[in-house]
């Protein structure tokens, strides 16, 4: 009974940010709202462990981050990933605004370890704060030990709700270009719309089956073949090729080549499982601090937090107009610095979903705001983070 009732809060939780959501039209994000309930969960009554007691076990992460991966390539062509290199360009910029404002300035205010320590998770996720941790205990700082998780923590806090306020801000862009140009069949709106009808109708596929064959099981066992595909390259490079990027480049690959459907864990009736065992993950991490233990050091996380922001908008800022962005979008791109996936996916189709009227229109916002935020959050937590992590444990 406790790994049911452990499972069934986890889903109260998730359940009550989703429908905050929908009550204020995504001005409130979904995971901004789940987490704050962890947070206070974690912090007064709940275990520690309610997460894996849930069943969402390390290992059944590694499971869903690798097939969901595969399932967002399915979403994309390899033309669209190229042409994402502008986004790339984008969020890798912001983060070095980021290290350039935290360096140089932090510096006056914090001495340089308190510095290098806060830095790589500001930068990435979860895996940059927990490779500061080990080397700050290996190092035998124990007084900055708790710095990396917590800034991890508060900076998902902050970065939620600003890329909510970005992303509306550019989908309510986009929704005036959509109304002024859709019943144009020469414009850009309407090639993206028909490409995206196109693809959602596509029957294209390399085993061609009966249909008595083309059962759930079968579908996942052709994402998981493409996920073991890409974790098996990445584990010959010995890690020097990201195994998320390559699951995302080989789930383009395998769509195109028909041997993946378009959107092929929602056919299996799966997606949603696993996105919500893969966000119950992340927010367990929130249970590796305390009220108290922030509270020493609040004031270097907030300082430190406001610094890496204001990098990342002076770069965006800088650099939208060259790579033929709105500043919104360059700037949510950077701000994937402070998350990543799976959290750019659910706020990009959140705020998709509540700005648009329509399912062309959807269709519209999706196609253009989706990729470059994906791509954007994997240049920086899923690449940049874990090297900036390693050059600075040196600096230590």
């Amino acid at each position: 009974m406790t790994y049911l009732l452990s499972f069934t809060v986890v889903m109260i939780f998730i359940l009550i940010g989703e429908w905050a959501s929908a009550a204020t039209r995504a001005f409130v994000p979904s995971i901004f709202i789940t987490a704050v309930l962890f947070a206070i969960g974690f912090w007064t009554i709940l275990p520690k462990n309610i997460v894996t007691q849930a069943s969402y076990t390390p290992q059944f992460v590694s499971v869903a981050m690798s097939l969901l991966l595969v399932q967002m390539g399915s979403l994309m062509d390899l033309k669209e990933l190229a042409n994402q290199w502008k986004a790339v360009c984008i969020a890798l910029l912001g983060v070095s605004g980021t290290l350039l404002f935290t360096l140089v300035i932090g510096s006056f205010f914090f001495n340089w370890k308190t510095v290098v320590a806060a830095v790589p998770p500001l930068t990435g996720g979860i895996v940059a704060a927990l490779l500061m941790t080990d080397g700050l205990k290996a190092a035998g700082i124990t007084s900055l030990v708790a710095l990396p998780v917590s800034m991890f923590i508060m900076h998902s806090m902050i970065g939620y709700p600003l890329t909510a306020v970005l992303l509306r801000k550019e989908g309510k862009r986009l929704s005036v270009k959509y109304h002024n140009e859709k019943d144009d069949p020469n414009s850009e709106v309407a090639k993206i719309i028909k490409k995206h009808n196109m693809s959602e109708s596509s029957t294209k596929r390399m085993l061609k089956l009966p249909d008595q064959f083309q059962t759930p099981v079968f579908i996942i066992t052709r994402v998981a073949l493409i996920a073991l595909l890409g974790n098996w390259i990445a584990s010959l490079t010995h890690g020097a090729v990201n195994a998320n990027v390559l699951c995302l480049i080989f789930g383009v690959i395998a769509h195109q080549l028909g041997f993946i459907e378009t959107n092929a864990l929602d056919k299996a009736k799966v997606f949603n499982w696993l996105m919500y065992g893969l966000l119950s993950y992340i927010f367990a991490q929130l249970s590796l601090t305390t009220p108290a233990i922030i509270g020493k050091i609040i004031v270097q996380i907030i300082v430190l937090i406001l610094l890496g922001i204001l990098g990342m908008f002076v770069a965006s800022f800088i650099l939208a107009k060259p790579f033929g962005m709105s500043r919104e979008m360059a700037f949510a791109c950077s701000l994937t610095a402070l998350f990543g996936f799976p959290a750019d996916f659910i706020l990009t189709t959140e705020i998709c979903q509540t700005v648009a009227q329509s399912n062309d229109e959807e269709a519209y916002l999706t196609e253009s705001i989706l990729p470059k935020m994906l791509v954007g959050g994997f240049a920086t937590v899923s690449v940049a983070s874990v090297i900036i992590a390693s050059v600075f444990l040196k600096l230590l």
